[in-house]
C-alpha cells in the first residue's frame, strides 16, 4: 500500500509527459496532495473543477440507469490529456486520482495502465 504522497510521486516518475497529478476527494472537491503543475496548471482548481465533471457523470449514469462503475474519465485537450480515475478500493471511496499529461510526450495507453496500478496501491 501507498500513501497519497507516495502515489503522487510514483505518477510523475513513472509516466512519461505527466505535468501534474492530485488526489481529490469528490464530495468536497478539496485534493488531499498535489504534486506538478503551474503558473499554468493550478492543480487546486482543478480538483475543484473535476469533482463537477465526476458528479455530473455520475448523476447522468443514475438517469440512465447504468449501473456499471466509472474506471475513467478523459478529457482531451489541444496539448493535453486530463485522466480522472476513481479510487475504488475501501479507503478511497469518494476519491479519485488526477492527471495531466503532454499530449505530444505521452502514451495514453501506458498512462491509464499505470494510472490503475497507482490506484490500486493507494492507501489513505
Amino acid at each position: 500500500m501507498a500513501s497519497v504522497e507516495v502515489s503522487l510521486k510514483d505518477l510523475m516518475t513513472s509516466v512519461e509527459g505527466a505535468l501534474g497529478a492530485a488526489v481529490v476527494d469528490y464530495s468536497s472537491g478539496m485534493a488531499l496532495g498535489t504534486m506538478g503543475g503551474g503558473k499554468d496548471l493550478d492543480l487546486t482548481v482543478a480538483a475543484a473543477g473535476n469533482t463537477d465533471v465526476i458528479r455530473a457523470k455520475v448523476r447522468t449514469m443514475e438517469l440512465l440507469g447504468l449501473t456499471g462503475q466509472i474506471e475513467d474519465i478523459l478529457i482531451t485537450l489541444e496539448s493535453q490529456y486530463h485522466l480522472i480515475r476513481l479510487v475504488t478500493g475501501r479507503s478511497g471511496n469518494g476519491l479519485f486520482l488526477y492527471l495531466v499529461l503532454d499530449k505530444s510526450r505521452s502514451n495514453l495507453a501506458m498512462a491509464r495502465h499505470q494510472l490503475k496500478r497507482v490506484e490500486e496501491q493507494l492507501e489513505v
